[in-house]
């Protein structure tokens, strides 16, 4: 397994965030290590994809004499430039343009955060070479001509977890990514995971189901009502306590070759 990295990725300290006329995140304090790998556990409504989007600059903290927000080690960010460091899945599959592009052109996309490749864009030979050497490492040569809109779901999140990688592999931050996915795809997603955290990637998963969190992970972060409510080792917060007080639900927990399931 890769080495971990010791350099900063995110520093969020005492950080509120409003939508609309609701406060959703409520002071957060957070750091993260690049190179880590953590999931971000709670019920719908909690506030996880609010952090991401915290995280990713669409969502911006309320402005306080005591926030202070840090990513990569830099308050201030051009967005292009962060998205070179920092690949993000959303839980929504492909939009209109994607789905007319093929596997290799969408993968293409990430260097420019686009939806296709316009016209206007101009695509090196470099660029040609990684996106290939990402359709080897996420198991994707068999999508390279195919349509994204002919594409399963589960082959549709591999290219897009490709896309999100093609710029940089530091930090991979997944929202939810098995929603959509029947039982198959939900395997050659974890097996997936599994890979790129073994090869040093770092990865921060939004979800709300324990069989996501791969063994891999090995950090916890629970979140309800918009709070951070535990953040420590999986053994210590993946119990079956831990989970009813999270879900208020009576839980029941089984593990087989460090996946976690809930019932």
């Amino acid at each position: 397994m890769a080495s971990r990295s010791t350099e900063p990725f995110l520093h969020l300290s005492h950080v509120n965030v409003a939508r609309g006329e609701n406060l959703v995140l409520h002071d957060i304090n957070l750091s993260v290590n690049a190179g880590e790998h953590i999931a971000i556990l709670g019920p719908n409504g909690c506030g996880k994809s609010t952090l991401i989007k915290t995280i990713t600059c669409e969502c911006y903290p309320m402005v306080q004499p005591e926030t202070e927000v840090s990513i990569f080690g830099r308050g201030r960010w051009d967005l292009t430039e962060l998205k070179k460091r920092l690949g993000v899945v959303s839980a929504e599959l492909p939009g209109k343009q994607t789905l007319t592009t093929t596997g290799f052109d969408a993968v293409l996309t990430g260097f420019f955060s686009s939806s296709t490749l316009w016209p206007n864009l101009i695509v090196t030979d470099e660029m040609r070479a990684r996106a290939d050497e990402i359709l080897t490492l996420i198991d994707g040569e068999a999508l390279r001509d195919k349509f994204v809109g002919h594409m399963s779901a589960g082959q549709q999140r591999r290219i897009m977890i490709g896309r999100a990688l093609v710029a940089s592999s530091q930090m991979l931050l997944l929202d939810e990514p098995s929603n959509a996915l029947d039982l198959s795809a939900q395997q050659e997603l974890r097996h997936l995971m599994r890979r790129l955290a073994q090869q040093g990637t770092g990865i921060l998963l939004i979800t709300h189901q324990v069989s996501d969190i791969i063994p891999e992970i090995d950090r916890i972060l629970m979140m309800k009502d918009g709070r951070i409510v535990g953040d420590g080792p999986r053994a210590q917060l993946l119990t079956e306590k831990s989970l009813s007080d999270l879900f208020r639900i009576d839980v029941r927990l089984t593990e087989r070759d460090g996946f976690y399931h809930a019932w």
